[in-house]
């Protein structure tokens, strides 16, 4: 699943409009990252995933819960009014803390163990300044030569690329931000990593699956894996990407 240590430039962009990407097939982001915390000590920035608890948990689509399936520690920090002020335990080897997660130093120093991996799924679309974010973890000396993974939608997301033709667009309402394969390779050497690879990921429709049922879930899953072809296809249209960076 991974290509040894993540390198900058195997194939420099030159930013011209009809170069050719580098962009291989997508792959499942819960299972990817998942399998890259397999046995390692885990800093889960934005764990809380608010509709979790109603649909989520133990249905193996909420990101916190699967990286403490395979890793050894979790430690879970987000903003989120429902986490109690003592924290919230959600494994045996997991939990989340209320926190800012802009500020890693105070973070890790309230931490009982260096972690070796960093993941951010899908932040980085919600901070004012991103690249900030990413700086300040690439200049803590602390985690020098831990990996980073980050997680973001795609701007050319096959799904914003159709309504676009009908002027239509798919926006949260506290998305600040959407990024590119460029854009993502701009704010990774900007940031200073020493190395980084960017990966897209499929489609999908989790929150619909989970509404719905009988033949209504199965004409979701029917649609859902008419669409992943089309990105296995043509990867540029996935619906975002994965950053594993070197920090």
């Amino acid at each position: 699943m991974f290509s040894g240590m993540p390198t900058a430039d195997k194939r420099p962009l030159r930013y011209e409009p009809l170069e050719a990407l580098p962009i291989i097939r997508p792959v499942d982001r819960i299972k990817y990252i998942a399998a890259a915390c397999a046995g390692l000590c885990v800093l889960d920035l934005g764990a809380m995933d608010e509709t979790a608890w109603n649909s989520k948990r133990g249905q193996g689509v909420w990101l916190h819960e699967e990286i403490a399936r395979s890793a050894r520690q979790v430690y879970g920090i987000d903003n989120s009014e429902m986490i109690p002020a003592a924290g919230l335990a959600t494994g045996a080897n997991a939990t989340i803390r209320r926190g800012d997660i802009t500020d890693p130093q105070r973070l890790l120093a309230e931490l009982d163990q260096v972690p070796d991996i960093v993941v951010a799924g899908e932040i980085i679309e919600h901070l004012e300044n991103p690249l900030e974010f990413l700086r300040n973890l690439a200049r803590s000396k602390t985690l020098s030569g831990k990996t980073l993974i980050l997680t973001t939608p795609n701007a050319t997301a096959m799904p914003n690329v159709l309504i676009g033709l009908a002027r239509r667009e798919s926006a949260h309402p506290d998305h600040l931000c959407i990024f590119s394969y460029k854009t993502l390779t701009t704010i990774c050497r900007r940031a200073g990593f020493s190395g980084w690879e960017i990966v897209p990921y499929y489609s999908r429709f989790t929150e619909m699956k989970l509404r719905h049922s009988g033949l209504s879930r199965m004409a979701i899953r029917a649609a859902e894996s008419a669409v992943n072809r089309l990105e296995w296809l043509f990867p540029a249209l996935s619906f975002g990407y994965i950053v594993r960076a070197v920090i």
